[in-house]
């Protein structure tokens, strides 16, 4: 579950090479992490090898993009210089060699936007894991855990392994605090949508609705969802990330944005809907979609006459006997909640979300979903059991032939096989789900701190064996910044449109007393006023600052990010 998009990035023009390039043999197995914002991170494993005949192939790994296995071409490694495309995922990745470093310093390019990014060697995990990959020892596992959260004050991580021959958990909690086990719960964020997916999955099964329903089929009277060239958005495409939807409403914009679902309605998804225009035919490509969840949860609980959480309590975890997987928490159950820490690892407060917790709302433990697993992996017959194989039916592609969608589940082939998984994110707490089904095995990590790396490498890495991430310092939290009242007229002189790059347009725009911007491509987010031309975002450290003509209207704004500064002008 991701509130953050990316909304602060830079051309490749203002990425400078830290080192001179020397030559560097290319081949070996490469990790990088890309962080477009806060809660925007992919990682990335690379495996570089000769062919015999003077050239090199590989393939490339990224389990936030699901994607495992993809051929890389066009590989290039010479005069300290690495290069390789991506066919599958439409992306190229260039850089040179960093001497000092000892890794390769560069670009990868997927959207309009380049951003930067480094590949290092792996500080674990075997090269191209094989089928006889086995679950490291409860005592190696502790030692991983331990390394990573060394420095990590007050962050705690439960790791749940499920195999034929029973369950497993290893936990470590924060120094000084009480220690984590398996019934301290975490948020969930985005697993939330495994949960929805198999509330979809149940009622198509007993035929309370069909795959194919158009999703308006079950909104209000008066309530539409956007078409394209006269198709419907069906429950299944929602539930597929298909539908052609954003990733999040325009209409979002939070009055805190620690907790930004907080007081997002209802009645405020419905008028999200109506600002929706579709810019590609429904069915045809894959978009993540935390709207398209919230408003399938949502639907599914209409079509029931009930809540979400009620729907969930009776259809799935009462009858699994999951007593600690919930929406709203009794005071034990706030007492065994882990307190969530952002990437500067700060504490900061649990997410609400209010009428729409279907796309990431849910609480739970490593017990509780280790008995997920357990169902999914044919520990429980019965109803549930046949709606959790229904959602590991491929439904539509990702990343084809390599990786496809179930009914919301991520199915990936990876050299030991098939690996069904899902992750999530809040502002505090990263969180992975996976199984093997060929081998029976299953694992959980739940992470209540929110630097990198976090829970997806470990998962993976315990699952197949693929690298682990290296581990990255804690940022430097941001300086708060003091905020000021302006009037509407010191706003409306700020607003307009600012050219970023060839294909980056700033808009910036005023809701009343608010000041809000929107980069080509994401969602809008409020900005805060230090001064009269100087405002800041409490989404991510990032400032801006206008610069006024002689009539007293702004002619740029500079973007300060990362320790650089873009100019953008005003576009007349």
């Amino acid at each position: 579950m991701s509130k953050r998009l990316g909304w602060l990035v830079f051309p490749a023009a203002f990425f400078a090479w830290s080192t001179a390039a020397l030559a560097q043999e290319a081949a070996g197995d490469w990790v990088g992490t890309l962080r477009a914002s806060a809660l925007v991170i992919i990682h990335f494993a690379v495996h570089i090898k000769p062919t015999g005949h003077g050239g090199l192939q590989g393939t490339m790994d990224s389990p936030e993009q699901n994607m495992s296995g993809l051929a890389l071409s066009d590989i290039s490694a010479r005069e300290g210089a690495l290069s390789f495309k991506v066919p599958a995922a439409k992306a190229v990745y260039s850089g040179r060699w960093d001497a000092a470093a000892h890794d390769w310093l560069g670009e990868w390019r997927q959207w309009p936007t380049p951003f930067p990014l480094t590949f290092a060697r792996p500080s674990a995990g075997p090269a191209h894991p094989a089928s006889a990959w086995t679950i490291p020892s409860d005592a190696e596992i502790g030692r991983l855990l331990d390394a990573r959260i060394a420095a990590r004050p007050g962050e705690g991580i439960v790791v749940g392994i499920i195999t034929p021959e029973g369950r497993r958990i290893v936990a470590r909690g924060p120094t000084g605090a009480p220690p984590f086990n398996g019934r301290t719960l975490f948020e969930l964020g985005s697993i939330t949508k495994v949960f929805t997916g198999l509330l979809l999955a149940d009622m198509a099964r007993t035929g309370e609705v069909k795959l194919d329903d158009p999703a308006d089929t079950y909104l209000p009277a008066g309530v539409t969802l956007p078409e394209r060239n006269g198709r419907k958005i069906t429950l299944l495409d929602l539930a597929t990330h298909h539908s052609g939807l954003p990733r999040l409403p325009k209409n979002m914009n939070p009055k805190d944005p620690d907790n930004p679902y907080a007081d997002y309605s209802e009645q405020d998804l419905f008028a999200g809907l109506k600002q929706i225009r579709l810019t590609r035919d429904i069915g045809s490509e894959f978009e993540y979609s935390n709207l398209g969840v919230a408003l399938l949860g949502d639907l599914l609980a209409r079509r029931a006459g009930t809540d979400y959480a009620t729907l969930l309590r009776h259809r799935i975890t009462g009858p699994l006997g999951m007593k600690d997987t919930m929406v709203g928490l009794s005071p034990d159950q706030k007492a065994r909640l882990a307190q969530p820490h952002d990437e500067y690892m700060r504490p900061t407060p649990p997410w609400d979300f209010g009428p729409l917790p279907g796309a990431g709302g849910l609480r739970s433990d490593v017990d509780d979903l280790l008995t997920l697993l357990g169902a999914a992996l044919g520990r429980v017959r019965g109803p549930l059991a046949e709606d959790l194989a229904a959602m590991r039916v491929p439904r539509a592609d990702i990343f084809p032939p390599t990786v496809r969608i179930g009914i919301v589940l991520n199915l990936m082939k990876t050299p030991i096989g098939e690996i069904v998984s899902h992750t999530g994110a809040t502002e505090g707490s990263r969180t992975f789900l996976g199984f093997d089904p060929a081998r029976r095995r299953g694992v959980v990590v739940l992470v209540n701190g929110a630097p990198d790396p976090a829970s997806d490498d470990i998962g993976l890495y315990l699952l197949t064996g693929t690298p682990l991430m290296p581990l990255q310092p804690i940022p430097k939290a941001p300086r708060a910044w003091p905020v000021v009242t302006l009037s509407s007229a010191q706003l409306d002189r700020l607003t307009g449109r600012y050219r970023v790059g060839p294909q980056e347009i700033l808009t910036v725009t005023r809701d009343g007393n608010q000041l809000l911007t929107q980069r080509t491509g994401t969602q809008q987010v409020r900005i805060f006023p230090s001064s009269e031309t100087e405002f800041f975002l409490k989404v991510l450290d990032a400032q801006l600052s206008f610069v006024l003509d002689a009539s007293g209207r702004a002619s740029k704004v500079v973007l300060h990010h990362g320790g650089q500064d873009v100019t953008a002008e005003r576009e007349p």
